[in-house]
């Protein structure tokens, strides 16, 4: 297993790892999605809008005692579960341990096989977005 740092992103894969039939781990990101807060309005914007995916995607941290809170909204349930499973998983790190995570633990989670080439290419970008703000707080 790619360990990521973070138990919580390390028990939502071991959870979908667990599950052989994708339709099953798609209906849990489905769930995660239902689950995540409502966002505030005041977070759609440029800065915390996810590029290179085909939904609208808002991302935005807290840092707080040096350890990060997130919250984001996405106007697809799907992609609104893969945003839900990176706050779950990313949430309670410090901006060095969300850096330090190997995307390489998507692939862990058997959700290609569920998921569209360009649905897939947007959770990296989610991902990737998280990460870079995430540096930027580091730095500020």
């Amino acid at each position: 297993m790619v360990s990521s740092g973070s138990t919580a992103l390390d028990a939502i894969v071991a959870k979908l790892k667990s599950s052989d039939d994708p339709k099953r781990r798609y209906e849990y990101v489905l769930w995660l999605a239902k689950k995540l807060p409502p966002a505030p309005r005041e977070i759609h914007c440029e800065a915390n809008r996810v590029k290179g995916c085909v939904s609208q995607v808002f991302v935005e941290p807290q840092l707080s005692e040096g350890l990060l809170q997130w919250q984001g909204d996405a106007d697809a349930q799907i992609t609104k579960g893969l945003l839900a499973l990176l706050i779950q998983g990313l949430s309670g790190l410090s901006p060095s341990q969300v850096l330090a995570v190997d995307p390489a633990f998507m692939a862990e989670t058997g959700l290609q096989a569920s998921l569209t080439p360009s649905r897939a290419n947007g959770f990296l970008n989610i991902l990737r977005h998280m990460q870079a703000q995430a540096a930027a707080l580091a730095d500020g």
